[in-house]
């Protein structure tokens, strides 16, 4: 065996090793959906009806808006953050905070209204979560939020409407 492979094997064995404690290390959340929820499925073409492309985008094909684009980013007033794809609400502002990263973040939403998933897309693990009801796409749970939570549910803004109280 020539050195160059001896080393390439041995670093795919590196690599390999690291994917449990990748996987070990993102929130693992047992997420169920409310008993009063009742899925909604509709064909491609009717989301595209309902949904803007870029809504689209997000919320049927796991899409992310550029950072910083949202308007919702800004939004201080009380009221509630509906999926955008079926009106379910998911967050109430009180859990709204500036994490800094450029999406509309939460430290806790409401219980029964998302379900999460593990997600390869970038080959490091991540917990996905969409709408309990619709399956639509709403962004990522990472371990780095305030308390009481530690967790940042980091949103799409297109994926939202908020409705004020």
């Amino acid at each position: 065996m020539r050195r160059r492979h001896f080393l390439g094997l041995l670093g795919v064995g590196g690599l390999a090793g690291m994917l449990p404690g990748l996987a070990g290390a993102r929130p693992k959340l047992e997420l169920e959906r409310a008993p009063d929820i009742q899925p909604l499925t509709l064909s491609e073409a009717q989301w595209r009806q309902r949904l803007t492309p870029e809504q689209f985008h997000i919320l049927r094909e796991a899409g992310t808006e550029p950072a910083g684009s949202s308007p919702l980013n800004a939004e201080k007033r009380q009221g509630e953050y509906r999926c955008a794809g079926c009106d379910l609400p998911l967050f109430i502002s009180e859990t709204k905070y500036d994490s800094g990263t450029g999406w509309p973040s939460f430290f806790d939403h409401i219980e029964g209204h998302l379900l999460s998933e593990l997600d390869f897309v970038l080959l490091i693990p991540r917990t996905e979560y969409h709408c309990a009801r619709c399956g639509g796409h709403q962004g990522h749970v990472f371990e780095d939020g305030p308390e009481p939570t530690g967790l940042r549910w980091c949103n799409n803004g297109l994926a939202l409407r908020f409705v004020p109280a």
